[in-house]
């Protein structure tokens, strides 16, 4: 099997060295199911040292480790459309990381970051990535996130393989979504406490906002979410602002617990009637499979800074740029399922996203409502009836250039072109993230177990 090369990274329109990296050793009398051999895993069981490492100032810029293009935390896209009011508003906060990695032969690794809003030198709240025990005995990783304005990743260390599946369990989750038919819980708000000022400063998809101070944000807390299982298109992914993310994922499986008006038309597939229903008589804790189109974007108050996506479910496939079908009341967005949290952990829910030779594959198992326990696949090709999946080539010689792009993204003060946003001769390594990616949205506690990676057989 062939390795990496160290290939440049062309996203939104800045190069980025990717990570060097070999071909990934198979371990002696490792497992194989169903044509794939398992060459790394994670199971949890021992203790992490992750929390009691040191916070480091970010220092931003391009020298940053965390530094990735031009709509990261500090970057030119932002200044641009944003003027200088976005970086007297980026002044007022710092921002602290870890990122420390683990398992067999260090091959994850955990970023975490939190925001300092009173720039008094230290972290306003402490994520962590620990070992728990359920009640059952069994040994997790907690994924603990206190607080909003901070955020928790699970990402290899090292990018992914040219074929592999990777997959994960989920035991318990606790970012959201309805229990018990409501949005109140635990002393909680859709899982965040009830504290004010609880807003998605500083970034926004419009960069700055003219006349507006942190608490006149917009507020997130009818917003929660995690991210179960998605692939981004470089190669050292971690929390940063939650507009950057969207112009960096290849293949999608979140959850998005959010009652927001703007929702009040999508559909949730009920994959045992293959009927659509409405979103807002459901739970909130749907699973969103999504493939980001590399030929269509949203040019409305985004900016440009996100792609449309392409959905297939057992209720059919939706091309969210048009209506579902004829006489179809839902529209804005389609979740494949939904999870029943009260069920865990002594039931579990396991994502897994396959990349083979024509596309990438995506699989969860688990109790989920209106079906019970039932495993739900989809697949698209690289290039579908000639709908792209975005970033999709990990080397030069999988792409031609065909669907590269001019992107203008506008904002009060300006605007910012990306002049080449899927250049020929660019290539984007695959590296997978399990948690919350976003600096400025999501707050509470997730149990992951037994991450594994399997090339082919």
């Amino acid at each position: 099997m062939r390795g990496h090369g160290k290939v440049a990274l062309a996203i939104a329109g800045t190069a980025v060295a990717a990570a060097a990296s070999t071909a990934w050793p198979v371990a002696a009398g490792t497992a194989s199911t169903g044509g794939w051999v398992l060459v790394d895993q994670e199971d949890f069981d021992r203790p992490l040292r992750i929390d009691g490492a040191p916070w480091r100032l970010d220092p931003q810029g391009r020298r940053s480790p965390w530094n990735v293009d031009a709509f990261d935390d500090d970057g030119e896209a932002w200044r641009k459309i944003s003027g200088p009011l976005f970086a007297r508003r980026l002044a007022t906060l710092n921002v602290f990381r870890k990122r420390v990695a683990f398992g067999r032969g260090g091959w994850l690794t955990a970023e975490i970051a939190a925001v300092d809003k009173d720039r008094d030198g230290r972290p306003d709240s402490r994520p962590g990535l620990s070992t728990a025990r359920l009640p059952g005995g069994q040994r997790v990783g907690r994924i603990s996130e206190p607080s909003w304005d901070a955020g928790v990743l699970i990402r290899p260390t090292r990018p992914l393989p040219p074929r592999y599946r990777v997959e994960m369990t989920l035991r318990g989750l606790g970012f959201g979504g309805k229990r018990h038919g409501t949005f109140d819980y635990g002393g909680r708000h859709n899982g965040y406490t009830k504290e004010p000022c609880k807003t998605r400063y500083p970034w926004t998809f419009q960069g700055a906002l003219p006349g507006k101070e942190r608490c006149d944000y917009p507020d997130v807390t009818r917003e929660n979410g995690f991210y179960y299982l998605t692939i981004l298109d470089y190669a050292t992914p971690a929390p940063h602002g939650n507009p950057g993310i969207h112009f960096r994922r290849k293949v999608i499986m979140d959850g998005y617990y959010s009652d927001d008006a703007r929702w009040k038309n999508a559909g949730t597939c009920d994959p045992k009637t293959r009927r659509i229903y409405r979103t807002f008589e459901g739970t909130f804790n749907g699973v969103n499979a999504l493939f980001p189109r590399g030929d269509l974007f949203r040019e409305t108050a985004n900016n440009n800074i996100s792609n449309e996506y392409y959905i297939k479910t057992r209720c059919g496939n939706v091309s969210m740029d048009k209506p579902y079908g004829p006489g179809n009341r839902f529209e804005g967005h389609l979740t494949s399922a939904e999870l029943q949290p009260q069920l865990m952990p002594k039931a579990a829910y396991r994502f897994a996203v396959e990349r083979g030779r024509t596309g990438y594959t995506l699989e969860m198992s688990g109790p989920f409502l209106h079906i019970g326990q039932a495993t739900l696949r989809v697949h698209h090709d690289f290039v579908e009836d000639g709908r792209p999946i975005w970033h999709y080539n990990q080397t030069p010689g999988e792409y031609d250039g065909r669907f590269d792009r001019r992107l203008v993204h506008r904002g009060p003060a300006g605007t910012y072109t990306t002049e080449h946003s899927w250049p020929k001769g660019s290539a984007y390594p695959d590296s997978f993230i399990i948690g919350d990616p976003h600096l400025n949205y999501y707050e509470g506690t997730a149990d992951v177990d037994d991450v594994r990676l399997y090339v082919p057989r």
